[in-house]
C-alpha cells in the first residue's frame, strides 16, 4: 500500500494553515490564503504534490459537506417571511451577472475550439460562477460597522439566502445539459433535461418526509443521544448525493444542498452543524480549497487572458452592484441603501470555487480560465470589506428590528462562538 497520502495531507493541512495565518493578518479570509497554498505547492509553482485520485476524492466530500452545511443553515419558512423584496434582489443579481458573464465568455470565444462541452453551455457556465454570493465576509462586515440590523443589513442577508438556491436551480440545469453531453451520445433536450431535476426534487421532498416521519420516531425512544442524529443526517445527505448523480444527472452538490435545506428545521441542527464545521474546518474543507489551487499545473497568462481577466473582474463587480440595486430600487429602498446592497452582494468567495470545481469536472471551463477566475474570486472577496466601508460612512440610521432570517443567522453566530471558547478553555 503507498502512503505517500499521508504526506500530501499533512502539507496540505500545514500550507494552507500558515497561508491562512498569513492572510489573516492582512484581514482577509482563510480561504484566501488555502487558494494560495494550493498554488505554491502544487504543479504550478514548486510541485510538491500532485492532484491525485484520493484527494479529488476527499476533496468532492468536502463540497458536498460545505453544501450540506449551507443547506442545514436555510430555512425555507424563515425564507418566506423575508419578502418578496429579498427575493426580487436576489432574482436580479443572479440574472444579471449570469448574462454579464455570457457576454464576456461569448466575446472571448470561450468553448469554440471544440473541445469539452458545447460552447453555448461554457458560455453560460462562466456567467453561472459569476451568479454566486458569498456572504460570509459581508456580515463580519457589518458587524464590525454595526449595521447588521439596518434595512439594507436585513435585505443583503435575505437575498444571499434566496441567491444561494437560484444560484443550485441553474447549475443544476447547465450541469445536467453537461452531463448528457459528456456520455458520448446525443444529449438530453432541455425538457427532458428540466424534467429529470423536477423528478429529482420530487424524490428529495419524498426522502425528507421519510426521514423526519423516521427520525421524530426514533428521537422519541432516545432524545439524549444527539451523536446518532448528526451520523444518519451524513448518511441522508450522502444518499441523496450519489441518487443525484447517478440517477437524475444532477450534480451531488445539489443532492448534498437539499439534504441540508430538509434538514435545516430539524431539532438540534445547531448541534448537527458544530459537528460538520468542525470536521470541515480540520480536513475537507482546506484539501477542497488547496484542489483548486492543484488543478492549476500551469500559469500562463498572454495578452488576450490577461484582458479576459480583467474583464471578468469588472463584470462580477458590475452586474452584482447593478442586478442587485436595481432590484432594490424597485423594491422602494433609497438609492443610497440600494448601493449598499448591490456592494454587500459583490464577494463570491468558496460558492464561486466550488461551482467553478464542478463545471471543470464536467468540461464546462477549461484549465487555463481557472487562474481569471481565482483572481476574480480573491479580488471580489478583498474588495468587499472596503467598498462596504466606503458606502456605509457617515451613515448614521437608526437600526429596524432584525427579520427572522437575521435572528436565526445571529443566533447560530451566536451557538457557534459559545463552542469555540468552551473549546478552547478545554
Amino acid at each position: 500500500m503507498d502512503y505517500d497520502f499521508l504526506i500530501s495531507l499533512a502539507l496540505i493541512l500545514l500550507s494552507t494553515k500558515l497561508f491562512g495565518l498569513v492572510t489573516r493578518r492582512f484581514k482577509l479570509p482563510q480561504v484566501v490564503g488555502a487558494l494560495i497554498a494550493g498554488v505554491v505547492i502544487g504543479p504550478a509553482c514548486l510541485g510538491l504534490i500532485e492532484k491525485t485520485e484520493f484527494i479529488s476524492s476527499i476533496s468532492e466530500l468536502g463540497v458536498i459537506v460545505l453544501m450540506f452545511t449551507v443547506g442545514m443553515e436555510t430555512d425555507i419558512n424563515e425564507l418566506k417571511k423575508s419578502g418578496k423584496a429579498s427575493f426580487i434582489i436576489a432574482l436580479c443579481g443572479v440574472l444579471v451577472p449570469l448574462l454579464g458573464g455570457f457576454a464576456v465568455a461569448k466575446l472571448w470565444g470561450i468553448g469554440e475550439s471544440g473541445e469539452g462541452a458545447s460552447a453555448i453551455l461554457q458560455q453560460f457556465f462562466i456567467g453561472v460562477i459569476l451568479t454566486a454570493t458569498s456572504v460570509s465576509i459581508t456580515v463580519e462586515t457589518l458587524k464590525e460597522l454595526g449595521k447588521m440590523s439596518t434595512r439594507a443589513g436585513n435585505a443583503i442577508l435575505g437575498a444571499a439566502l434566496i441567491d444561494d438556491i437560484l444560484g443550485i436551480i441553474a447549475l443544476t440545469v447547465i450541469t445536467s445539459l453537461a452531463s448528457g453531453n459528456s456520455e458520448g451520445g446525443e444529449s438530453d433536450s432541455i425538457w427532458i433535461v428540466l424534467l429529470k431535476i423536477l423528478g429529482f426534487f420530487v424524490f428529495a421532498i419524498l426522502a425528507a418526509v421519510c426521514y423526519h416521519i423516521i427520525f421524530n420516531k426514533w428521537r422519541k425512544r432516545d432524545k439524549k443521544d444527539l451523536r446518532r442524529h448528526t451520523i444518519t443526517s451524513f448518511v441522508f445527505c450522502l444518499i441523496l448525493a450519489y441518487v443525484a448523480e447517478e440517477f437524475f444527472g444532477v450534480a451531488d452538490i445539489t443532492g448534498a444542498f437539499l439534504a441540508g435545506l430538509a434538514l435545516s428545521g430539524s431539532p438540534n441542527v445547531k448541534y448537527t452543524t458544530t459537528k460538520f464545521d468542525t470536521i470541515s474546518y480540520m480536513l475537507l474543507s482546506p484539501v477542497f480549497f488547496a484542489s483548486v489551487g492543484l488543478s492549476l499545473t500551469t500559469i500562463k497568462m498572454d495578452s488576450s487572458l490577461i484582458w479576459f481577466t480583467v474583464a471578468i473582474v469588472l463584470v462580477a463587480l458590475i452586474t452584482k452592484i447593478v442586478g442587485c440595486g436595481l432590484g432594490a430600487k424597485v423594491c422602494s429602498y433609497s438609492g443610497k441603501e440600494s448601493l449598499q446592497i448591490g456592494v454587500g452582494m459583490i464577494s463570491r468567495g468558496e460558492v464561486a470555487l466550488i461551482v467553478a470545481q464542478k463545471g471543470a469536472d464536467l468540461g464546462l471551463i477549461d484549465e487555463k480560465f481557472f487562474v481569471p477566475i481565482i483572481i476574480m474570486v480573491v479580488f471580489t472577496t478583498v474588495v468587499t470589506p472596503i467598498l462596504l466601508k466606503v458606502v456605509f460612512k457617515g451613515q448614521d440610521e437608526a437600526p429596524v428590528e432584525d427579520s427572522d432570517i437575521v435572528k436565526k443567522i445571529k443566533g447560530h453566530q451566536e451557538f457557534e462562538e459559545q463552542v469555540q471558547e468552551l473549546s478552547r478553555k478545554r
